[in-house]
């Protein structure tokens, strides 16, 4: 081949060369993905007191946003032991997801797990609650919250590890079958079918260590310690990541990779139920309804992975969506910007934007097509 049909087949071949790739980053040391991190956060802060002073029209409002943030949040003691029980309910269902997302089985099914799991628990106070005493009812508030959580997980995990099916879609749908479910008792036991209930009346260990919503978070600080133990010192825990890295290479030094599906997914079924249960008998007025989860369920999922699943650093990223679903309220409210939600989901996603690029860029690298002649 001459010199110039060399020339030719490698302009051709450079042209075919897609504009840039992505290179996994090795050599990025770890305080320098902190400061990104940090960083990151900085600019998202910065970026929704920038909308929030927009939507309002006032130049000030932009420290406002800032105190509003704090105030919802930390502005009374009352808001303080809100903002601890709303922090034990997204730590405790992020907990939940954690050894399945592990184990690379994604499990969108939480919401209902745990609907589920405080459908069982509003059953026993609705069925025994008046013909037991208090203590044997709030045990079996416990006992049945934890077997509707791990029923609403083994299913997808059996179909799953035996017949190969789409996790993602089943976890998905139970998560259907758990609200309609719910619908179906509400409307069932509601007062001259009004179709809500109010204070089921029984079952509430409100204030049990004598403070409010504390009970709560002291219970998830403990399940936050097995947890922590379990992936990090069991046998099991190793077992679940090695599935998730490789099923082969799991077969091939004799783990039971359906065994170890099905265990973990009843792990993650408990915790939902345990979480369901403290919606339902940690509240001053245990009730039941369709919205009672409010979707933390699906922000769990968020929640975990930007904790890399790590139970340490989920307590502080699940105390930082809190804060900002309070503090957003807070301010929506306070400045008559429509429904609360509405708004905090907006702050919250912008949020949740910038990080999930902060990480991928901390993971990746983009190299350009180099130009002809460099």
């Amino acid at each position: 081949m001459t010199v110039k049909n060399e020339a030719v087949v490698s302009t051709v071949k450079r042209h075919k060369e897609p504009l840039f790739r992505l290179i996994k980053r090795t050599d990025i040391p770890i305080w320098k993905k902190w400061v990104i991190r940090i960083a990151t956060f900085a600019v998202a802060a910065i970026t929704a007191g920038l909308l929030f002073t927009f939507i309002i029209g006032d130049g000030a409002a932009f420290g406002t946003f800032f105190k509003e943030l704090w105030s919802g949040s930390f502005g009374t003691e009352r808001l303080t032991y809100i903002f601890l029980n709303n922090w034990a309910i997204m730590m405790c269902i992020s907990l939940a997801v954690t050894p399945a997302f592990k184990m690379r089985f994604w499990n969108i099914g939480a919401e209902g797990q745990t609907l589920a799991a405080a459908l069982g628990a509003a059953f026993v106070i609705h069925y025994f609650g008046k013909s037991l005493i208090e203590p044997v009812v709030i045990l079996l508030m416990l006992v049945a919250a934890l077997f509707m959580g791990m029923l609403w997980a083994l299913l997808p995990a059996i179909f799953k590890a035996v017949w190969g099916t789409n996790e993602t879609l089943f976890t998905l749908m139970m998560n259907y079958v758990a609200i309609q479910l719910v619908n179906f008792f509400v409307n069932l036991w509601s007062p001259g079918g009004s179709g809500t209930i109010g204070n089921l009346g029984n079952g509430s260990f409100h204030g049990l260590f004598g403070l409010p919503y504390i009970q709560n978070a002291v219970f998830v600080a403990i399940v936050t310690i097995i947890v922590f133990v379990y992936l990090k010192f069991f046998k099991h825990g190793y077992e679940l990541e090695v599935v998730g890295e490789s099923v082969n290479t799991a077969k091939y030094i004799g783990i039971n990779v359906k065994k170890v599906i099905i265990r973990t997914m009843i792990l993650s079924g408990a915790v939902c139920g345990f979480a369901g249960f403290l919606l339902v008998g940690g509240s001053p007025t245990p009730t039941i309804n369709t919205g009672l989860v409010g979707g933390r369920g699906f922000t769990a999922i968020l929640v975990s992975w930007l904790s890399k699943f790590s139970p340490i650093a989920m307590i502080f990223v699940a105390a930082l969506v809190v804060f900002l679903q309070k503090g957003a309220s807070q301010a929506s409210d306070s400045f008559h910007l429509g429904a609360s939600s509405a708004f905090s989901n907006i702050i919250i996603g912008i949020f949740f934007l910038m990080i999930i690029a902060c990480e991928f860029f901390i993971d990746y690298q983009i190299k350009f097509r180099k130009k002809e002649g460099k």
